[in-house]
């Protein structure tokens, strides 16, 4: 039987729309870091780069009688800037994109090149699922910092994204994104 994440471990890949606070252990992962415009050439040929690495590990797995359906695209995002992310042009943002991958994958089946495995804890973290095109975002990071000013909760990490969703294969309106913030009490 082929191990699915996103049915085994619902709580990771659910979020309701308005905004909680859950917590995650470390996970592994598939990752490439870069910088530049979402969509953009360096952005599209490193995701090409991750997707080749996540399926030659699934095809050593299943091989070896752990075949696993490869999970979802996500994304960590970030300015080297003091002002606001989303006032920051696109092409100056960096971004670690990754692919979580089961226990049983190894660092060596991700093979050779720029993709590394590595593990991620972000513990403390407010999510909310956003639905709609990723131009409303926005509204839903907006949410969020309410909510963590309510519960007295500071950004602690960097911004983290779960596509739910084939932005190539679903219109805008159809668009389901996890926005996950890690975070710390407020001192």
């Amino acid at each position: 039987m082929k191990l699915d994440l996103a049915t085994s471990d619902k709580p990771y890949y659910t979020a309701p729309a308005d905004p909680v606070l859950r917590a995650f252990d470390g996970y592994d992962y598939a990752m490439i870091t870069g910088s530049g415009a979402p969509a953009g050439p360096a952005y599209t040929d490193a995701v090409k780069l991750l997707y080749q690495a996540a399926y030659r590990a699934k095809k050593i797995a299943k091989a070896d009688g752990r075949d696993f359906v490869v999970p979802k695209l996500e994304g960590l995002w970030w300015v080297e800037s003091d002002e606001p992310p989303l006032s920051v042009p696109r092409e100056q943002w960096h971004w670690t994109m990754m692919i979580r991958m089961p226990e049983a994958v190894t660092a060596t089946m991700l093979g050779e090149g720029p993709v590394r495995f590595e593990r991620l804890v972000e513990g403390e973290s407010v999510q909310a699922l956003h639905a709609g095109p990723y131009a409303t975002e926005p509204e839903t990071l907006a949410r969020m910092e309410a909510f963590m000013a309510a519960e007295g909760l500071t950004p602690h990490g960097r911004h983290h994204e779960i596509y739910l969703t084939d932005p190539n294969k679903s219109p805008d309106s159809r668009t389901r994104t996890i926005l996950r913030q890690p975070v710390r009490r407020s001192s």
